[in-house]
């Protein structure tokens, strides 16, 4: 698989995520905010994007679709299903993006 960037200002994400490998098999997926990236300097934008293009490409035998949403400093990344790289790859970029937090949902009291 080729990894490409597109522009798709206008197109939603959930109608650009895949949901399926070349397989069949079901992609497990993540979102990241990136605190202050909408606000920072251009300067600092290039040097985030920049580390988050190394962690992406390392990872590119099992990331399938990447979104950086500037607007929203939100990152969703979809991957195969390999056992461990879903507590792997956030690992990874928060390593090189420090602001960069894992969003997950809350347990809730009944389920602990």
């Amino acid at each position: 698989m080729q990894a490409t960037l597109e522009y798709s200002a206008n197109t939603p994400l959930w109608s650009r995520v895949p949901t399926k490998d070349e397989d069949g098999r079901y992609l497990g997926d993540f979102m990241m905010v990136i605190t202050g990236l909408k606000k920072a300097s251009s300067d600092h934008r290039k040097k985030t994007i920049n580390a988050l293009t190394q962690v992406l490409a390392k990872y590119s035998d099992i990331i399938v679709f990447a979104d950086l949403n500037m607007k929203m400093s939100l990152l969703w990344i979809s991957i195969k299903p390999v056992k461990g790289m879903m507590i792997e790859i956030p690992a990874e970029i928060i390593r090189h993006i420090p602001e960069a937090k894992l969003i997950s949902e809350r347990a809730s009291i009944a389920n602990r």
